[in-house]
């Protein structure tokens, strides 16, 4: 969880740093329309309990609709580049991802094993107010889904093979976007995200474009 905080606060003041220089020109005049965005994401998925998160990278591709300057509706889809490693030895009761039809993950996450992103998907409702003529800091709100798999090992060393479950429920995030010209954006924010016994939160760094 800490490496997302210094990722977020790394985006933060980027964008701050940038937007010194730039305050005496406008930005953005008209800024309704459709926007795309595209970049790097650290995902940090850690079960109650467990002593432990998975760290995992990703990218995303967002897009959206700005209505007013102040509102945008956007949607999301982050898929993982590399699996990252678990240990949680706990009981398989502290573990619980959610409760569909599939081979639960709760049941054998007292092993170790790689644990690998397939896709996160999230829509949301995005609040924008500007700091500066081309600095925004905003807040969105949503719902998302996850979609995990694993190659889990029992703590003796036997493969159990590969296994698959998701979850879905809330999102919060909070960021910062700067316009770099008229078109063209950068954008750093932090997503939590409330899946059942489960904290779950994802630092992106995008860059986008304003059509």
């Amino acid at each position: 969880m800490n490496k997302l905080l210094i990722v977020s606060s790394s985006a933060l003041a980027i964008a701050f740093g940038l937007a010194a220089p730039a305050a005496a020109q406008t930005y953005g005049a008209e800024d309704t329309g459709f926007y795309a965005e595209g970049g790097y994401t650290y995902l940090n998925i850690e079960p109650d309990d467990a002593d432990s998160g998975v760290d995992t990278n990703a990218i995303t591709a967002r897009t959206g609709y700005q209505f007013t300057p102040m509102f945008s509706l956007e949607a999301d889809l982050t898929t993982g580049i590399d699996d990252g490693e678990f240990d949680y030895n706990v009981d398989e009761d502290d573990f619980n991802l959610d409760d569909n039809d599939d081979t639960d993950l709760n049941d054998v996450i007292a092993g170790s094993g790689d644990l690998g992103l397939n896709y996160l998907v999230g829509l949301y409702g995005r609040a924008t107010v500007p700091i500066t003529e081309r600095l925004d800091i905003s807040a969105r709100a949503g719902y998302a889904y996850i979609d995990v798999d694993a190659t889990v090992v029992t703590p003796g060393g036997t493969p159990l093979g590969v296994v698959e479950d998701s979850a879905d429920g809330p999102a919060f995030g909070a960021g910062l976007s700067f316009d770099m010209t008229e078109n063209w954006t950068l954008r750093g924010d932090y997503t939590y995200y409330n899946f059942e016994d489960t904290d779950t939160g994802a630092a992106t760094i995008a860059v986008g474009y304003k059509f």
